[in-house]
């Protein structure tokens, strides 16, 4: 909103094609925004700084006049903005007339946020026909806690892709073949005592529970209790792809071999066949996990079309990545069209502790019963505040607690508390119509915390537009508790609802009403209930 304005403005007295940044301030005594338009000129022309910063902010005039109350160089020559109260009022008014209008995507919480329209480096972005495929643990043994992080973290990724307009896909790749369900199966028959016990077994009770199974049968058994696990998590997908069943069993594996060998990008080299420095054939004939991975990606982008693959992986595939990338170009396919998230460690803690934690030895964490003992909400919260490549501590204690102590309780409390002051402000005046946008004059509003409340709810189509950019979904927590933290502070610094002041009530109404279903867009696109009550 602001920020597209602002950077529309300088782009108009820099050279053409000047790359430079327009972010939000952190800290509102330094302004609203910041920019370092002059900086980057500066060093390109071999100028003062300070000098350029002054050229630009006297050819701004306009904006001052218009949007923005000043400006102000600082530092070694950044320029920052102060946005005046009149452009709040005018961008707030469009904001309650367009802020409403998104759709439900059924059973997944996306939102079509029409008012949103998100820019890479200043030039508008198309919609893309993207596919995610996250989650993907192999069925060989319940999803943990780890698993609910990517979960989490793609169900939310593909809720924000789809509210700016992309189409997405939201995939489940399912690993039913190959050594680990070998292992599987290896794992059942030393469970029932029928052959020798091996440190790389699979252990635990579960395993125990599918004696007498095939590794295929166990196989499906366990991915039935990952469905039935995800469902929980209100995690859904559009596509779950089968290894065994479409790559293995139609042939695609060899198809792409040959694919490759048309370009001369295959060599054998002792026995085995190799592209570039991976093995793709093993000299038993046997195809690596890299060719089906390279079929899998194949079908993404040369069959299926996508233009944008985005992978969320755990950390132990930090080091296949670059791989990964080189092998898609040998495809023919741009690196560019393939993102990989990795997703960092999880730790549980609790009473101060890290609770151990090993899948193979049995000894872990499932998502059911995290989800059991905190709820999805504060799950999905935890989850997302950190950024996927930050190892994360889970407070299992604070994820339990009902208090403003937990972040999550927090900002629900903050719009049921808005829900409460809009209902019992209906049942006093019935007939009104004061507080549904007709006789509002949101002129009205001037003090400080309303002004610091209208700014921050006018930062969610650029938070959106930034994690649209850049994947870091952890902006959403931060930014939806810095509204209620805002609206907190609004609420007990001013009276709502005053029966001397008819006028400025039914406009702090509608101020309310406009930060309630902010804080619901919000936390609906992390997938996150908004309660009316608590």
């Amino acid at each position: 909103m602001f920020r597209a304005l602002i950077r529309k403005e300088i782009e108009k007295i820099v050279p053409k094609g000047a790359v430079f940044s327009v972010e939000r301030q952190e800290n509102p005594e330094h302004g609203d925004y910041s920019s370092n338009a002059a900086l980057v000129l500066a060093k390109k022309d071999g100028k003062n700084p300070k000098e350029v910063a002054a050229e630009i902010k006297k050819a701004l005039g306009n904006l001052v006049s218009k949007w923005v109350d000043k400006i102000e160089i600082a530092g070694p020559g950044f320029l920052n903005f102060w946005i005046s109260r009149g452009a709040l009022i005018e961008n707030l008014s469009i904001f309650l007339r367009k802020g409403e209008r998104f759709s439900k995507r059924e059973g997944v919480g996306a939102h079509r946020l029409r008012w949103v329209k998100t820019e890479r480096n200043g030039k508008r972005e198309t919609s893309k026909k993207i596919n995610i495929e996250f989650v993907s643990a192999n069925p060989t043994g319940p999803l943990t806690m780890a698993n609910g992080r990517g979960g989490f973290y793609g169900d939310a990724l593909a809720n924000i892709l789809e509210a700016i307009g992309h189409e997405v896909t939201r995939e489940y790749y399912i690993n039913d073949t190959g050594n680990q369900i070998k292992l599987l199966g290896e794992s059942i028959l030393a469970a029932a005592g029928k052959i020798e016990q091996k440190d790389e077994y699979y252990k635990g009770a579960y395993v125990k529970k599918l004696k007498g199974k095939t590794a295929k049968q166990a196989a499906a058994i366990l991915l039935g209790e990952i469905k039935k696990s995800l469902k929980k998590a209100g995690i859904k997908f559009d596509v779950w792809f089968s290894e065994d069943k479409n790559l293995r069993k139609t042939g695609e594996l060899e198809k792409v071999l040959k694919f490759l060998n048309s370009k001369k990008l295959i060599k054998e080299k002792e026995g085995a066949l190799w592209l570039r420095d991976a093995v793709v054939i093993k000299s038993n004939k046997e195809p690596t996990y890299f060719l089906a991975d390279l079929a899998y990606h194949y079908d993404k982008f040369i069959k299926r079309k996508f233009d944008l693959a985005i992978n969320v992986w755990g950390a132990d595939h930090h080091g296949y990545v670059e791989r990964m990338k080189k092998g898609i170009e040998a495809l023919g396919v741009s690196p560019d069209r393939l993102k990989i998230i990795i997703m960092q460690l999880v730790r549980l803690t609790s009473g101060g502790k890290e609770v151990k934690m090993s899948k193979r030895a049995g000894e872990f964490v499932t998502l059911d019963n995290l989800l059991k003992k905190v709820g999805v909400d504060a799950a999905r919260w935890f989850f997302l505040e950190r950024s996927p490549d930050t190892h994360m501590d889970f407070d299992f204690d604070l994820a339990k607690e009902r208090s403003k102590k937990n972040p999550v309780y927090y900002v629900q409390y903050a719009t049921a508390r808005c829900n409460s002051i809009l209902r019992k402000s209906e049942a006093r005046s019935a007939k009104s119509e004061r507080g549904k946008g007709g006789e509002v004059n949101l002129q009205l509003l001037s003090k400080p915390e309303e002004l610091s409340l209208i700014k921050k709810i006018l930062q969610l189509p650029e938070i959106i537009e930034d994690i649209a950019n850049d994947y870091q979904i952890h902006r959403l927590p931060r930014y939806a508790y810095e509204l209620a933290k805002t609206f907190t502070d609004f609420y007990e610094k001013h009276r709502v609802v005053d029966s001397k002041n008819p006028d400025l009530t039914a406009t702090r109404l509608l101020l309310v009403s406009a930060t309630q279903k902010t804080i619901k867009i919000t936390l609906s696109l992390m997938g996150i209930d908004t309660p009316s009550r608590m």
